[in-house]
């Protein structure tokens, strides 16, 4: 299977379903890139973020913003929801009998998703796993070259877990990385995931918003910016 991707304001999203992104990742190991309009707006202030994203291994459109954006730019590319692609690859990796690892989030929230996923799958094999408030990151770049787990799910928040990935990857060229923001909260059970209604209808980030009004911040004007940005850019390809 071979990559085919399309570009959104200079960043290159690739255009696989669900499935497709499992099965390739999962034989082309490297980083994956969960984007959306906060990361993009991020990346075009950071050179060194926006050569990451370009230079991973695959860029998943996590977001309805970037579903949007390509749309209007005349490509049908669906929403994969990083949370949904990071579960994918823990049961196939456990179905491989591979090893996991986790980064990321407080002790106890990272403590009970490791729990919690233990309990939804018995003998998953989770060799190591660190909470994201460290400032030396040696230690944990030692133990995860010692053990070398085939999937490294990283929850340090972006670009921390972009930067962080690339970092390390070049050290296990057989692991999958990729950054998951707060996953590890709702595995934990501490934080609660929209319904499948909303889920279905693209309206996560609503009910996410609704639920933490503090994200208003986080989505406007940047979402509103960034579609005005992707319309400018259709109508210049004119």
């Amino acid at each position: 299977m071979e990559r085919n991707t399309v570009d959104i304001l200079g960043y290159g999203v690739d255009t696989f379903s669900f499935d497709q992104a499992v099965d390739y990742i999962v034989n082309k190991p490297g980083q994956i890139v969960t984007i959306n309009p906060e990361m993009i707006q991020c990346a075009d202030k950071n050179s060194e973020l926006k050569s990451i994203i370009n230079s991973s291994q695959m860029v998943v459109p996590d977001g309805i913003g970037v579903e949007l954006g390509l749309k209007i730019l005349g490509h049908d590319v669906k929403r994969i929801a990083g949370i949904d692609l990071g579960k994918a690859l823990i049961k196939r990796i456990y179905y491989l009998k591979k090893s996991v690892a986790l980064i990321g989030a407080k002790q106890d929230v990272v403590e009970n998703a490791v729990v919690n996923l233990k309990a939804e799958l018995p003998d998953l094999n989770i060799v190591y796993y660190h909470n994201g408030y460290f400032d030396d990151d040696a230690e944990i770049v030692k133990e995860l070259t010692d053990k070398a787990p085939k999937l490294i799910l990283v929850a340090l928040g972006s670009p921390k877990q972009e930067f962080f990935i690339n970092k390390i990857r070049t050290l296990l060229p057989d692991s999958i990385f990729i950054g998951l923001g707060g996953s590890f909260d709702v595995w934990a059970g501490t934080v609660k995931r929209a319904p499948v209604l909303y889920r279905n209808l693209g309206l996560e980030w609503l009910y996410r918003t609704v639920s933490d009004p503090r994200r208003i911040k986080r989505i406007f004007p940047t979402l509103p910016l960034f579609v005005l940005k992707v319309i400018k850019e259709r109508l210049s390809n004119k």
